[in-house]
């Protein structure tokens, strides 16, 4: 096996350890780990969600057997999921989405200091009605299928800020997951003519082992906790999405500043 394999297993491990407990990150983590390799935006994004069939499937079914999904919830999210991801799909295949990044960390960072703030009151034991979770799931598959990731934040931190438990939350998000990086990887197959399955192998090796670990995480831990966990979590990657993307600008005003002064 080549060196590359190896750690892509590692890192579709590592990333679905982290969105099977907290619902979030799958993406993000692993389409930065291909586009550092080499790989183009839109074929990481292609990459990243046919590999995400085999885990999220299995995560999906880990968490259904725990009982940790609202299907009343799953019901009303995916379908708009589906939709948006398409959507979103066609539109990182043929047109440049660069300027949604910077509103997205600044979308995810608002929400995920809300969802802290959250941790620290008394929050409902059973989920509220799912009101919103159509549009909630339009926005983040669009997001999630234009960016390489972003279905969990987008979807996990909006539900939570809504006053939905987390381990349902999680669940029910991950559930929804599937269906919605299936429509995903469909369009990219119809947009690109294939993807490059060199990259899938190991991230869907990993994945699929870290996925019952996630389910079961998920399910012991207090709801406090592991809400003070997704909030800290999102504002932190939110905060250095931000700075990445400011970074350019702020060598360019200093240079700048440097050649005036």
């Amino acid at each position: 096996m080549e060196p590359f394999f190896w750690q892509s297993v590692a890192v579709g491990f590592a990333a679905q350890l982290v969105d099977g407990a907290l619902g979030m990150a799958y993406g993000l983590v692993s389409t930065s780990f291909l586009v550092a390799m080499g790989a183009p935006p839109a074929l990481a994004s292609a990459a990243v969600h046919t590999a995400e069939i085999f885990s999220t499937g299995v995560s999906g079914a880990a968490h259904a057997w725990r009982r940790n999904v609202q299907w009343s919830l799953v019901w009303r999210l995916a379908p708009a999921g589906v939709a948006g991801g398409v959507a979103g799909a066609l539109a990182v295949s043929f047109a440049p989405v660069s300027l949604l990044k910077p509103l997205v960390s600044a979308y995810l960072f608002l929400m995920g200091a809300f969802v802290i703030t959250l941790a620290f009151r008394r929050a409902p034991e059973k989920p509220v009605a799912p009101n919103g979770a159509r549009r909630i799931g339009l926005i983040g598959g669009f997001l999630d299928a234009a960016g390489g990731g972003g279905w969990g934040p987008i979807t996990t931190t909006s539900l939570l800020g809504r006053g939905h438990a987390p381990r349902e939350a999680v669940g029910s998000v991950n559930v929804s997951e599937f269906l919605v990086t299936a429509a995903i990887s469909a369009t990219f197959f119809f947009a690109l003519g294939g993807v490059r399955w060199s990259d899938i192998a190991g991230l869907v090796i990993g994945g699929v082992l870290a996925a019952p670990i996630a389910a079961y995480a998920v399910s012991v831990v207090r709801p406090r906790l592991l809400m003070g966990v997704i909030g800290s979590f999102v504002s932190s990657l939110a905060l250095w999405q931000i700075t990445v993307a400011l970074d350019p600008h702020l060598t360019f005003l200093a240079s700048l500043r440097r050649l005036l002064g």
